[in-house]
């Protein structure tokens, strides 16, 4: 019954939840990129492209951690490449 009252204290709270997909999405991304690999062309991969949605993809490279192990104007670069 705790998860219940947890809705009662912040109803907005499934708003920041991220799924496990999306987990796996980034530490696939940040390994990927360790071993050498260009950022769009992980975001190409079937992987990549069966698990996420374009907007999902976005907000992949917003999450704190990405930016960090990508370096932000890698991140920046991505994302330009995806619009």
């Amino acid at each position: 019954m705790g998860r219940f009252s947890d809705l009662f204290r912040n109803p907005f709270s499934f708003l920041f939840t991220r799924s496990q997909g999306e987990e796996r999405v980034a530490a696939y991304l940040i390994r990927e990129h360790n071993r050498g690999r260009p950022v769009n062309e992980i975001l190409e991969d079937r992987y990549v492209q069966n698990r996420c949605t374009p907007e999902q993809k976005a907000r992949l490279l917003d999450r704190p951690e990405v930016i960090h192990a990508l370096g932000a104007e890698t991140t920046e670069s991505a994302r330009a490449g995806l619009s």
